[in-house]
């Protein structure tokens, strides 16, 4: 049941296929907030900068590309979740996150959402489907969780909020559309931060959102339009750039990260491990049906917080960083940021360093952890 995965020769050359004689093979880079415009406003010329820009359509037929249907960029995974909420929801709707999840959409909807007369409710993300989703007006969903890395059946509860009235969003940004592609499974919108590994390098923002449904789409480019919830020029130049290596990159971090993940799972020091490529995962089975690859992500459980701390520290090849997906390997302790896992509970974000140099050097931090 896992998808397809995205045709990475054509994504290199979706830009040369409409090139002239003479163009650049790269995508130049148009920074520009005003364009010639005499006379009317015509759809499809480019207008003024917080509406449409060149090098965004060039990333967005990119992402469009990757997910299987139209994408627009936004300057973040926050902005790309805030636009799909807000062109779905509306005063007295009832909206359901996950518990477990990426902890900033519910600090959204407790602070801001919930002041708009939108009521929210949690539930984790292994349970879910439980209690059905009649009345709900939207779900956000995140399979695999972050950080815990718990997965739900993606076809079978899209399908059950569709059949409730509601609309489903998925968050992939753990995944990648070479990972796990949400839309064809069933979600009717899937969002993304492309901070993450789509860009690769740490050095830019970026997220996007697509969708099959013309509507709700359309929705969220007038959300963009009229907030100012606008991709820099720079940043999307950027991440188009990155995209090229998407694949290579991330093939690379799965197959590490599974290496990896091997060997941690038999060591003393850890009391507990998640990675959904592990036939001992509780949710491997479901993994295997619905993602094309297990990710990067690994979960690891420490004795305690200084434990993990001595292990994130003391490893030359781990950088003690927040977010993930970069070409670096990093860790952090999610329990600093008030996540609901164990004090010594490690997220580890495998990147593209070869597995010989980086295995050895886990191996003595976990040592020294101890």
């Amino acid at each position: 049941m896992a998808t397809e995965k995205p045709d990475a020769a054509r994504l290199l050359h979706l830009r040369a296929a409409a090139l002239s004689k003479g163009a650049p093979l790269a995508l130049p880079l148009t920074q520009a907030s005003m364009f010639y415009l005499p006379g009317d406003p015509e759809t499809g010329v480019d207008a003024y900068g917080r509406m449409t820009n060149p090098t965004w359509a060039a990333v967005e037929e990119m992402l469009g590309h990757l997910e299987g249907a139209p994408a627009l960029a936004f300057p973040s995974g926050m902005a790309a979740i805030t636009a799909a909420l807000f062109a779905t929801l509306k005063a007295g709707d009832r909206l359901l996150l996950p518990a477990d999840g990426y902890y900033t959409p519910r600090v959204l909807g407790d602070r801001f959402l919930n002041r708009l007369g939108i009521a929210v409710e949690h539930r984790p993300t292994a349970s879910l489907a439980d209690g059905g989703f009649d009345g709900f007006a939207a779900v956000l969903i995140e399979t695999p969780s972050n950080p815990g890395l718990d997965l739900c059946d993606l076809a079978e509860v899209t399908a059950q909020i569709r059949a409730a009235g509601g609309v489903s969003i998925v968050d992939n940004t753990t995944m990648t559309p070479f990972g796990q592609r949400p839309l064809a499974l069933g979600a009717d919108i899937v969002v993304a931060s492309d901070t993450k590994a789509p860009g690769g390098h740490s050095d830019f923002l970026a997220g996007h959102v697509a969708s099959k449904d013309a509507a709700l789409f359309e929705a969220m480019r007038e959300w963009r339009t009229l907030t100012g919830s606008i991709s820099g020029p720079f940043d999307a130049w950027l991440l188009h750039r990155s995209l090229e290596t998407l694949e290579l990159r991330f093939e690379r971090m799965c197959d590490t990260a599974t290496e990896i993940a091997e060997r941690l799972s038999g060591h003393s020091v850890v009391r507990a491990l998640r990675y959904p490529g592990l036939p001992s995962d509780p949710a491997h089975n479901l993994a295997t049906r619905q993602m094309r690859r297990p990710g990067f992500l690994i979960g690891l459980t420490l004795a305690d917080q200084a434990a993990a701390d001595r292990f994130i520290e003391s490893c030359p090849l781990i950088e003690p960083a927040t977010s993930f997906g970069g070409v670096h390997t990093t860790a952090e302790r999610r329990a600093r940021w008030g996540d609901a896992v164990e004090p010594g509970f490690v997220r580890l974000s495998v990147g593209t360093e070869p597995v010989e140099a980086l295995w050895p050097a886990i191996e003595a931090a976990l040592e020294a952890g101890r």
